[in-house]
């Protein structure tokens, strides 16, 4: 367990002698973890039972060390557990590509090797700046707000559906991208509703091991297992009639859903080693960046608890969705990480806003958080501009819009390979819509208004984009 005052440190490289030597500069100032490879993390992080504060790591790991593969998943199996940890990437592979598309999948910054020791020392300090100022936001400011900020339709519908379900007692669903900000969702409904008053406990079901998914949640017996030796309450019975946030719960096994399943339907359940029944009166909130669905079909979760969780769904749009949104939480970060860092906020020219708006931003808000804190560290006080946010970005992920054209195959399979590599919730059928709806709005758009210069236009009759037109429509309503 990280009992310890310091800050907590995960380093991962498969060189021992780079981890020697940073683990002996670094540790009189931090808690520091050595793992050699992706699979020695996952083991280590259920050894200590939470994920450190930071984490230092090299791309090119076993079982391919000359490739980036590795390090790139680590960084998303990491962020997959811990939404707040601080990546650092330290790499051999001193390319700009690798760099961009590191920081795309959430690392802070990218740093190539060789590089001193006290160089990394200061990069991770400012990392843990950031990260306590990020808690002391969580706590100081309103959590619709904290977590919802932008005025497009998609985020006044997200708000509206927070505070319509606030206080309900039925559970939520909450479906997104990695990155897209579900857990802030999550902490919103909590503390909007007439129980924020009581506890909220949070459970990332991909952090820990399958074998201690159970005693967590519902607590166990003295001499239940090894190890065992008082008698322990669980998730459940600590959230008492407050909030239990169940993260990437298509994560747990099918026979701990079936567990939770009866607890959703009755309330009750059995610490481990138990006989006797116990009711948990805890609103239960859940969150995934899988398709259930899917999931479902291919025997991997239950439908009857699919059914459960979901009397009420929340999608959390990603932000290549928002649009002029992305202005909106760039203001938003630009101040809040200039007035922590205590430096004058950075400004973005014409030139630069206009490729801001034009960025996919893969990562989503996690991605532009980092990028404004990178901004703001390299260019406090300066305006930006279109080179210097450019090397930032990760262009390389997909190319332009302009430059596709429906006929250059060859490009568009590009697109969906990149598309699919990078995308944790695909989804063909809504993808396919979201390509036809931004034809039709760019149609319509261009022919202002017009029905039939849009439809011919689109190559189609008049009464079939009338027709699409009006489903789009209710399907916006209906969800």
């Amino acid at each position: 367990m990280l009992q310890s005052n310091k800050p907590s440190l995960l380093i991962v490289d498969d060189d021992p002698l780079i981890t020697d030597t940073l683990s002996f500069v670094l540790s009189r100032d931090f808690d520091v973890f050595v793992a050699d490879s992706r699979a020695q993390v996952k083991s280590l992080l259920t050894q200590l039972g939470s994920t450190p504060q930071l984490a230092l790591i090299d791309l090119g790991l076993p079982p391919m060390p000359h490739k980036p593969d590795e390090g790139f998943h680590l960084i998303g199996d990491l962020l997959g557990i811990a939404p707040n940890i601080k990546i650092l990437v330290l790499s051999g592979q001193n390319d700009e590509v690798n760099a961009r598309h590191a920081r795309a999948l959430g690392a802070i910054d990218f740093v190539g090797k060789p590089c001193e020791p006290q160089q990394i020392k200061a990069l991770l300090f400012s990392a843990l700046k950031i990260l306590d100022a990020e808690r002391e936001a969580d706590i100081e400011v309103p959590a619709v707000r904290c977590c919802i900020v932008g005025n497009s339709f998609k985020l006044d519908k997200l708000r509206q559906q927070v505070s319509q379900y606030a206080n309900a007692p039925f559970p939520v669903l909450i479906e997104g991208e990695s990155g897209s900000g579900k857990e802030l969702v999550a902490a919103g409904l909590h503390q909007n509703a007439n129980r924020a008053h009581k506890p909220y406990l949070a459970l990332n079901c991909a952090a820990i091991s399958p074998t201690l998914v159970e005693p967590t949640l519902f607590g166990y017996c003295k001499g239940a297992f090894t190890g065992a030796v008082n008698n322990r309450a669980g998730y459940f019975e600590e959230a008492s009639e407050g909030t239990l946030f169940l993260d990437e719960v298509g994560e747990l096994p099918l026979e701990l859903q079936a567990k939770l399943l009866r607890v959703l339907e009755n309330g009750e359940y059995q610490r481990v080693g138990e006989t006797q029944s116990r009711i948990s009166h805890a609103r239960v909130i859940a969150a995934t960046n899988r398709d259930l669905r899917q999931e479902i079909k291919a025997g991997r979760f239950r439908a009857d608890l699919y059914h459960r969780l979901s009397v009420f769904e929340i999608r959390v749009p990603p932000l290549r969705e928002l649009g002029a949104d992305r202005l909106e939480l760039l203001e938003y970060f630009r101040l809040f990480y200039a007035r922590e860092a205590e430096m004058t906020a950075f400004v973005l020219d014409a030139a630069a806003t206009e490729l801001w708006m034009d960025y996919h931003f893969p990562g989503n808000v996690r991605e532009l958080r980092n990028i404004v804190i990178r901004l703001t560290t390299k260019y406090p006080g300066q305006q930006v501009g279109f080179e210097q946010l450019e090397a930032e970005l990760d262009t390389d992920i997909a190319p332009a819009a302009d430059n596709l054209m429906p006929g250059d195959g060859k490009a568009l399979s590009e697109v969906a390979r990149k598309h699919l590599q990078t995308m944790a919730n695909f989804h063909l059928d809504i993808t396919l819509k979201e390509w036809e709806k931004s034809y039709v709005d760019a149609a319509l758009a261009l022919t202002h208004g017009n029905l039939s210069k849009a439809a011919k236009m689109l190559g189609i009759n008049r009464t079939t984009l009338y027709s699409r037109m009006q489903n789009y429509r209710h399907e916006c309503e209906s969800t």
